[in-house]
Parts: structure tokens; sequence; C-alpha cells
């Protein structure tokens, strides 16, 4: 059984727009292969946030740091393994 990992990808001075269209591709290839739980970005244009389904803690930091937002240096990411507690 899979885990689910908080992926927070926070902004850097080098972002870059022309990031966003490889990023997106990246999160509808995460869906297509069912590892993309939900995505979404911040209103204040800071960054955004996924939740991915890995099986460690490993896996789920390999997965995000191939995203492009990582690696052209556009965006800091963390990785959190998240225990949901409560969820409607």
């Amino acid at each position: 059984m899979s885990n689910k990992y908080l992926v927070m990808a926070m902004r850097t001075p080098h972002f870059d727009t022309a990031v966003i269209e490889p990023h997106r591709d990246f999160l509808a290839a995460l869906l297509e292969r069912g590892q993309l739980c939900e995505s979404g970005h911040f209103t204040d244009g800071t960054g955004g946030a996924y939740v991915i389904y890995a099986d460690t803690f490993e896996t789920a930091r390999e997965i995000a740091f191939t995203d492009p937002v990582h690696t052209t240096g556009s965006s800091e990411l963390t990785v959190y393994e998240w225990e949901i507690a409560l969820s409607a």
C-alpha cells in the first residue's frame, strides 16, 4: 500500500514561467500512472503543492525531484510524509 506525500513547491527568485507547461505535463503523467492524488497553486503566486502516492519517503523524493520546477531551479521542493488524520 502506498503512503501519501505532500510536496511543497515554493518559487525561487529564478522562477521562469516557461516551466509551467512542463510542470503541468509532469503532473499529468503522475496522474496517468496513479501516483498523483491532487495538486494546486497558491493564489498569492508563491508556489503550490501536490500530494503523491509512493511506497517510501525516498521514492517520493525521487519522484518529486524530477519535477521540472525543481530541475530548472524555478522552485524549491520540500517533501513530507502526510498522515491524514481526518478527511471529508
